[in-house]
């Protein structure tokens, strides 16, 4: 697709842009017709670009005021937007004033700058963006004509969700409105239709979708300690780089001490680490000086790593539908990718839920030999299909005690055993 501004072109080029991927091509001409719109993509799928492209194809370079404002979750998605669309422009071609707004910033110094000039593009997290709009007043989006929500299930989220009403409700009426999510949840859709007007609803990702590239591999901790069934897994592969998911900063750090005493380069990135630190550590991600990466959530979505070969579920994420987002991690730009996920018991729903959902998942024991197939959820329905006539009949005729009396289990199952020593006799004498 041809850009109507060449310097777009020669940009996308030097980015290595030989063809649109399959949501680029569907939601830019949209954008271009100024429709609002709901766009449905799974996470490596090039929508960043979806909406960049266009962003700058509309952008009146010679206007100072603010047209474009980007929402995100969080500072690294947001850092990262911003990255590509200053790659977007040349400055000694066509200079764009493009500002990135989130915390940790100089405060004091954003706000005086605001007062002289305003960003022709504007990109940051709620929070910050609601400080400076609605807080401060410095930040002018009554001029805005197009608005970005990226990743809206985390961004509209009910920790966010004020905020960004707030933002929205201080742009024209006329607002052209994009929203990006790899999965648009129930919660969300007050927002969108108090904002949004006609959208157009583009669902490019599906659990079927996502998972085509990707092998999802389940291993039964069998209730023992996480961190060894880990140790053992880790010993089955050589990753070119392999991400591990955690649920809590504790376990993060704690599964990040296990790995780095074995004499693995490991790093360690979370919420919790300063951001300064967590952008040194991105940079030396990036140049593949880890082969592992302990994470929680906040690498999950958005941050492109495009080198990571293996995902690994330390913990399953509470929420089926992240599940989606930390495996696709891998697998990006329709390159091949492994996710192993270690799951107990109680999981089991859980996992039958991914399964629902159209995750083909496959089952596996680790062995002395290493990794070996296993049944999966429907062994223990299997063994009841192959149980004995004579164990049921033997069930069926011990009834079950109406008062419950300490060790009834015990006696309940001998009497049962009795009986059916006395059936498979009276089996073997009439043989």
């Amino acid at each position: 697709m041809e850009f109507q501004k060449e310097y777009l072109n020669q940009s996308g080029l030097a980015m290595g842009f030989k063809e649109l991927t399959e949501v680029q091509k569907r939601v830019i001409p949209l954008v271009r017709e100024k429709k609002d719109l709901i766009v449905e993509a799974k996470t490596g799928s090039g929508k960043t670009h979806a909406y960049l492209f266009p962003i700058f194809e509309r952008l009146n370079e010679e206007d100072p005021t603010c047209q474009s404002l980007i929402i995100a979750p969080t500072k690294d998605l947001a850092k990262q937007i911003f990255a590509f669309a200053k790659m977007l422009t040349d400055p000694a071609i066509q200079p764009v004033d493009i500002r990135l707004y989130i915390g940790g910033s100089d405060r004091d110094e954003e706000i005086e700058r605001l007062k002289l000039s305003q960003p022709q593009i504007a990109i940051g997290t709620p929070g910050k963006l609601h400080d400076l709009i609605r807080k401060e007043n410095v930040l002018k989006v009554h001029t805005t004509a197009i608005l970005v929500i990226d990743e809206a299930d985390m961004t509209l989220d009910h920790e966010f969700l004020f905020d960004v009403d707030q933002i929205a409700s201080a742009m024209p009426e006329k607002l052209q409105i994009l929203v990006f999510s790899a999965t648009i949840p129930v919660g969300i859709q007050p927002f969108l239709k108090k904002y949004l007007h006609q959208p157009e609803i583009l669902t490019l990702a599906t659990f079927t979708d996502h998972n085509l590239s990707i092998r999802h591999y389940f291993i039964k901790t069998k209730e023992q300690d996480r961190l060894i069934v880990l140790n053992r897994l880790l010993a089955t592969f050589q990753p070119y780089l392999a991400m591990i998911f955690c649920n809590t900063k504790a376990s993060a750090e704690t599964t990040y001490a296990w790995i780095k005493d074995t004499g693995a380069s490991v790093a360690l990135i979370h919420g919790g680490i300063p951001y300064r630190q967590r952008k040194q550590i991105m940079e030396r991600i990036l140049r593949l000086d880890f082969s592992y990466v302990v994470t929680t959530d906040i690498l999950s979505r958005g941050i492109d790593i495009p080198s990571i070969s293996h995902i690994i579920n330390f913990e399953l994420p509470e929420d089926p539908g992240f599940y989606i987002h930390r495996s696709g991690r891998t697998g990006r730009m329709d390159a091949n990718g492994i996710c192993y996920s270690l799951y107990a018991f109680k999981d089991n729903q859980y996992v039958s839920e991914l399964e629902k959902r159209g995750i083909h998942c496959e089952f596996r024991d680790l062995s002395a030999e290493g990794l070996v197939a296993t049944r999966g959820l429907d062994a223990r329905k299997q063994r009841e299909k192959r149980q004995s006539p004579v164990v049921t009949q033997a069930i069926r005729q011990i009834p079950k005690p109406t008062k419950v009396k300490p060790g009834y289990k015990k006696k309940y199952l001998q009497d049962v055993s009795k009986k059916q020593k006395t059936l498979f006799s009276r089996k073997g004498k009439t043989q």
